[in-house]
């Protein structure tokens, strides 16, 4: 096995331990596009798992991510990420500590794409750590989702169009990436309140939150309609079925169990759209 089959298998095994939702329609596109997408999802989840770290204080976590920001775009990244996380070595998580590796994954002809993607995002979720997620207006929370989901959905938007020619609507883009991260939000609001963040902006309660996550899933589905029949649609269909099925279980008080995310992805992995 070469370094390159090394990697793509590290990078699934990374992605079985860390994303349920991701996991399969990753795997199920084809080589080239696989790599792109697994790697910019790791090089996302790297970032995020120190914005969520339990065990950072926010100025380290400020500190890593600037770090992040100001060296994935230079030649001579993997030697100065490794420099940046040394000391924290035995704290973060792996697939922050493999950025690196991640990064090496994607295909060279857009790698500079994914990595202009995770450099803004490092710092604007820098931003978000000073800020102590302060969300005060629905401005702020269309920032917020904005930085954290809504522009990995204008990164699909491009990846699609390099490696086929796939045009898409970068609004609805948009509306995909956040639709999902308002999901999140709505899941994991006794979490979040546990550790004192609250993203529903002052004077909202569940029903404006679903009001404005109902909004962008609108969209979002929008977006997928658009798209033609093939890996790029079932990979869009995947995530966003998920988000519908755990919202409507949210609402009636429940969780989406496991069967039943396993029934909606046989579903759509079975599905043939006309």
């Amino acid at each position: 096995m070469n370094k390159t089959n090394d990697l793509t298998k590290d990078a699934m095994d990374m992605l079985a331990s860390t994303s349920r939702t991701f996991l399969i329609p990753i795997k199920g596109l084809v080589q080239g596009l696989q790599e792109a997408v697994a790697s910019a999802y790791l090089c996302m989840r790297a970032i995020d798992e120190v914005e969520d770290h339990p065990d950072l204080a926010p100025n380290v976590k400020m500190s890593l991510l600037t770090g992040i920001s100001g060296i994935v775009e230079q030649p001579s990244r993997n030697v100065a990420l490794q420099s940046l996380f040394e000391p924290y070595r035995d704290t973060l998580h792996e697939v922050t500590y493999r950025l690196g590796d991640w990064i090496d994954l994607c295909p060279a002809a857009i790698t500079d794409r994914v990595l202009h993607s995770t450099a803004q995002m490092a710092e604007q979720m820098a931003e978000w750590v000073g800020r102590n997620w302060q969300i005060k207006t629905e401005e702020d929370l269309d920032y917020y989702t904005y930085c954290v989901a809504g522009a990995v959905g204008e990164l699909l938007t491009d990846l699609w169009k390099w490696y086929d020619g796939t045009e898409t609507d970068r609004e609805k883009a948009v509306a995909f990436g956040r639709g999902l991260q308002a999901v999140n939000i709505i899941l994991n609001r006794k979490e979040d309140k546990k550790r004192g963040v609250s993203f529903f902006p002052d004077g909202w309660g569940m029903e404006e939150m679903l009001s404005y996550t109902r909004k962008n899933l609108k969209q979002a589905d929008a977006y997928i309609a658009d798209l033609p029949a093939g890996p790029i649609y079932r990979f869009c269909s995947i995530p966003l079925a998920l988000a519908h099925g755990s919202l409507k279980a949210a609402t009636a008080g429940e969780k989406l169990r496991r069967s039943d995310v396993m029934d909606i992805v046989s579903r759509l992995t079975g599905y043939s759209k006309s």
